[in-house]
């Protein structure tokens, strides 16, 4: 597989993170450990279900270093999130969590080869600039440090390593994470267990939220993320992920979950500089 090819694959996982808050507001009432369980569960099952069609069972076996770094990265993030989100303001939890693309782009000038460039570090700044004109009409006048803004910061920093350092993990088969996400189920619900009252009868729509996110969000973006970030361009695929909290809220708008405004639209301008500048106009180098 090409660096080009890996890198359009890793670009799918950004559309299918588009869809994370419509299904997350579709689950409703479902507790967000008893969240994090079924999806890890449905998504580690879809994988294991196409290895198995495709006779590639034996390509879902992890290494130990890269179940560890799996589970630190998947369940520690979803976690941070969580945690963050419970204990902040929602708006300003996500624009310090997506702080993540913009950390992936500098930490991968760490990688052998890699080198960040100009480029690369201008459309992540312009990237941030969008997401934030994006969040910011949710946030409150001043920003007053919460635990849920060090919860949302770790979370960015978590999902940024892992997503860098699964780099170093490129022989690691993508289908591995069918038994990392399905030890991330176990962990959650124990979490679950411990912490939260178990919803029994979630609605239809509740349940269409659960897997929304277990087949796409979770299931195969993972892989598809997974794939971009072991073989393709890191640098750009970081820099593009800014357009997820865009096409999120552009989804919410068409489902009727958010209304339309100058500022969104401001910020998918700004998305499409950014991209266009780390791309740098689809020139190599």
């Amino acid at each position: 597989m090409t660096s080009r090819t890996a890198t359009f694959i890793g670009f799918t996982a950004i559309l299918l993170w588009s869809t994370l808050a419509l299904f997350t507001a579709m689950s409703g009432r479902v507790p967000p450990f008893q969240l994090v369980g079924l999806t890890f569960l449905i998504g580690g099952l879809l994988i294991l279900a196409v290895a198995a069609a495709r006779g590639q069972l034996s390509r879902i076996r992890p290494t130990p270093a890269s179940l560890a770094l799996g589970v630190y990265g998947l369940f520690g993030d979803t976690a941070l999130y969580y945690a963050a989100v419970k204990t902040a303001p929602p708006a300003e939890a996500n624009l310090i969590h997506y702080l993540w693309p913009l950390l992936i782009v500098l930490f991968a000038a760490l990688l052998p080869g890699a080198g960040l460039k100009p480029r690369h570090l201008l459309g992540a700044v312009i990237g941030l600039v969008a997401t934030a004109l994006l969040i910011s009409g949710g946030m409150s006048g001043g920003l007053s440090l919460a635990p849920g803004h060090v919860f949302a910061a770790l979370g960015a920093f978590v999902w940024a390593s892992y997503s860098v350092a699964s780099r170093r993990f490129a022989a690691v088969p993508s289908e591995s994470l069918c038994v990392t996400m399905l030890a991330c189920a176990a962990l959650a619900f124990a979490c679950h267990a411990a912490f939260e009252t178990t919803l029994w009868a979630p609605s239809l729509v509740e349940w269409i939220g659960v897997f929304g996110l277990g087949l796409g969000s979770i299931g195969l973006a993972f892989v598809v993320w997974d794939i971009g970030m072991k073989q393709g361009d890191v640098a750009l695929l970081g820099v593009a992920s800014y357009a997820a909290p865009v096409l999120s809220t552009l989804i919410l708008v068409l489902f009727g979950y958010a209304q339309p405004s100058l500022m969104l639209g401001g910020a998918c301008a700004l998305i499409v500089v950014g991209a266009l500048v780390a791309s740098g106009g689809g020139r190599k180098g």
